[in-house]
């Protein structure tokens, strides 16, 4: 697909962090915002960073912020639409979507996830891992641990993500099969959509860090 621009998600409410701006905090010499900028940008065209709130928290960044168009912070898929408007209004046909609290996410995503929607009329494209790298996540019929806040994701069916929002939809997978959503999947030492929710988690992002470094 041409034409490819990638939207950070950083709705969320950050709940086990005791709320706030988790991608904010400090990770490296950076944040973890920062860190996930670096390695989104060598992937697509422009960067959007979907926020709520006061945007002037982001300033520094340089990036635009999309709000959620959604009323009361409904999940990913909203934060995937903001995207989505915002990508159309550049004329990009398609929207990589990361998780603004995942600092070591492939640097191939965005080239796995093309590859993986070739031949798709509205490429609709969901990360996965093997079963076992974390079993938390949702699985898929094939076993496969599915991440849902990484993905490819249509502009052409912004319209209909925008209806099914509104009819009170929230789970990403049953929108993504109901259009034929497909997989792509990455196979890596441990988890490479390992993410920071907890004090512990950004401990263990400093030491894996460390160990990149």
């Amino acid at each position: 697909m041409t034409s490819l621009v990638g939207i950070i998600l950083a709705g969320g409410l950050a709940t086990r962090m005791g709320g706030g701006d988790k991608c904010l905090l400090p990770l490296g010499h950076s944040t973890l915002l920062e860190q996930v900028i670096a390695r989104l940008r060598p992937q697509v065209g422009e960067i959007a960073l979907n926020a709520n709130g006061d945007p002037a928290r982001f300033e520094r960044f340089g990036l635009p912020i999309v709000p959620d168009s959604i009323a009361e912070f409904p999940g990913p898929l909203a934060g995937v639409l903001a995207g989505l408007d915002w990508a159309a209004e550049r004329g990009a046909q398609g929207v990589i979507s990361v998780a603004a609290d995942t600092p070591f996410f492939p640097t191939d995503l965005a080239a796995q996830l093309e590859s993986a929607a070739k031949g798709m009329t509205h490429p609709l494209v969901l990360a996965a891992t093997p079963r076992g790298t974390e079993d938390t996540k949702s699985m898929s019929r094939s076993g496969l641990v599915r991440h849902p806040t990484f993905g490819l994701w249509p502009v052409a069916l912004r319209d209909d993500l925008r209806a099914a929002l509104t009819d009170g939809l929230r789970k990403v997978v049953i929108w993504t099969e109901k259009h034929g959503g497909r997989e792509a999947v990455f196979e890596a030492d441990g988890d490479p959509f390992f993410n920071v929710n907890t004090a512990e988690d950004l401990a263990q992002a400093q030491a894996m860090l460390g160990e990149q470094a």
